[in-house]
């Protein structure tokens, strides 16, 4: 069983989705926050295996907390809750550790499967999304704040071909299993890639990869 807790200011939203998340039987939801502050103290000693988490939050924020619980706890996973207007909060949280991001609107079944995926090891990056929030963060005027460092054609010019592949599996989202099955390889040739990657590309984890791969266009979604 996944032990899950939510983050949301509006108590509405906070105890409804709880309550709705605790009837399903692979979940169970072990405590609710009011901002990122808060969810870190319970979550030092709840010690949940994923937190969702909203993005904007009076106090402290969802990318803070995110922070918070990402530097010290490292079995905790992250999952933000967001809408399409966070734009510029949900690259940062993606920074800080997060394992990915839903649209509050999303159905509940949606939310559960989010869940299941990012506690399995995968991300999750809603596909037509995460290009238009590329899209968006690269007409940003402010660019010497971008993620990643413009030398990024000769970091790529230094992965091999296999890891091409790997790193275009992890834009999509994918955990290592699901890659290994896709390129026939084993899980553990699959791990040892994406170590190489994350230090070849100069990044924190497997998210920051896999956003590298949408950015730089490694990941090619289909329309």
């Amino acid at each position: 069983m996944i032990t899950v807790m939510i983050v949301d200011d509006q108590e509405l939203m906070r105890d409804g989705l709880a309550t709705i998340l605790d009837l399903k039987p692979e979940l169970s939801v072990v405590g609710v926050a009011s901002d990122g502050q808060e969810a870190f103290e319970k979550a030092r000693s709840l010690k949940p295996d994923l937190v969702l988490m909203d993005i904007r939050m009076p106090g402290t924020n969802g990318v803070t907390g995110t922070k918070l619980i990402t530097d010290s706890l490292l079995d905790t996973k992250v999952l933000m809750l967001t809408t399409f207007s966070d734009t510029d909060l949900i690259l940062e949280a993606l920074s800080e550790g997060a394992h990915g991001y839903l649209l509050k609107d999303m159905p509940t079944d949606s939310i559960v499967k989010a869940i299941l995926t990012v506690h399995s090891g995968g991300l999750v990056l809603p596909q037509h999304l995460t290009v238009d929030i590329i899209n968006e963060m690269k007409r940003k005027q402010n660019l010497e704040q971008e993620m990643f460092p413009s030398d990024h054609s000769e970091r790529i010019k230094e992965l091999t071909d296999r890891e091409c592949e790997v790193l275009e599996k992890l834009g999509e989202g994918l955990n290592n299993r699901e890659i290994a099955e896709q390129l026939y390889i084993s899980e553990g040739t699959v791990k040892n890639h994406v170590s190489h990657l994350i230090s070849k590309l100069e990044v924190r984890d497997r998210t920051q990869a896999a956003i590298f791969a949408v950015r730089y266009g490694i990941t090619k979604f289909q329309p």
